[in-house]
């Protein structure tokens, strides 16, 4: 039983740079709910996510997933669709700000975030249709059969593929569940309960595609040797439903969040207040040109 449950503990392949990145977001947010009061709900939900991360990326469910296409494909919906929107559902970023030392947040924080760099970055990733593009993209193209074997070989591409998935499902479901009007936020409330409806129909072709597919589109798991004695077309099938049900279901769920928060904002009346000094602003600036 103990050398059981410590095959699953110990990571398939280590990474000091995830370890380390995991431990810093672990120590900020346990100190961040230390100043700030937290409810239990966001507990849950942020450590949730976590967790969920840690157990995809450095435990021993990364070798299932690097020789069996369905669980492949159960890793890769974890890490861009469940642990980022339960992540980003906790809205874990003033509990974070607050984890970090104050002579750190005025002396790094605040001059990184004011920095160009980080205004050219911001200003492209959290563009709305570059965010949703990516995070349609990102998806479609590890599915690609050629594509997929790249990442299989080279444990780069692999790593690169799985912080892909992470990172674009991060900045998606922050700009869908802001729960601020725009502006500042940078994704107008309507459109935040629309998105998860339309990233949604590519991934269920894609889905239904492999489900039905008659041939064996990724060979490279019987090169790499698979982890269970499974008929191949019966994984891919797995693996395709798998792209097709579940992950819509977490994106319906996500745009019933967005909606929750777009009902928030009109009843407390943000959202007219907002287009009245828009609105105002319009007029002040066409008597100026005048």
């Amino acid at each position: 039983m103990t050398a059981t449950l410590l095959k699953w503990i110990v990571p398939w392949e280590f990474s000091w740079v995830f370890l380390l990145s995991f431990l810093a977001a672990c120590v900020l947010y346990w100190r961040g709910c230390r100043k700030l009061p937290v409810s239990v709900g966001r507990k849950l939900a942020f450590w949730s996510g976590l967790a969920i991360v840690y157990l995809c990326l450095h435990t021993y469910f990364d070798f299932y997933a690097e020789h069996e296409f369905f669980m492949h494909r159960i890793q890769q919906l974890l890490l861009h669709h469940l642990a980022p929107l339960m992540i980003v559902a906790s809205y874990p970023g003033s509990v974070l700000r607050a984890g970090l030392p104050l002579r750190w947040r005025i002396r790094m924080l605040r001059p990184a975030l004011r920095s160009w760099p980080w205004r050219l970055v911001s200003a492209v990733l959290l563009n709305p249709a570059v965010a949703t593009v990516l995070f349609v993209a990102f998806v479609l193209i590890w599915l690609v059969p050629s594509m997929q074997t790249m990442a299989m070989l080279d444990w780069r591409i692999y790593r690169f593929m799985n912080w892909s998935m992470i990172v674009s499902g991060f900045v998606y479901w922050w700009l869908v569940l802001d729960h601020r009007p725009r502006p500042p936020g940078r994704m107008i409330p309507g459109l935040r309960v629309l998105s998860p409806g339309f990233t949604m129909a590519p991934q269920i072709l894609a889905g239904a595609i492999i489900t039905f597919s008659k041939a064996d589109l990724y060979p490279i798991f019987e090169i790499c040797g698979r982890a269970f004695n499974f008929n191949v077309f019966t994984g891919q099938l797995i693996g395709g439903i798998i792209i097709w049900v579940p992950a819509a279901t977490i994106e319906t769920i996500g745009g019933l969040l967005a909606m929750r928060q777009w009902l928030r904002l009109s009843r407390s009346g943000r959202i007219r207040r907002q287009a009245r000094a828009q609105a105002l602003s319009n007029v002040a600036a066409g008597g100026v040109s005048r």
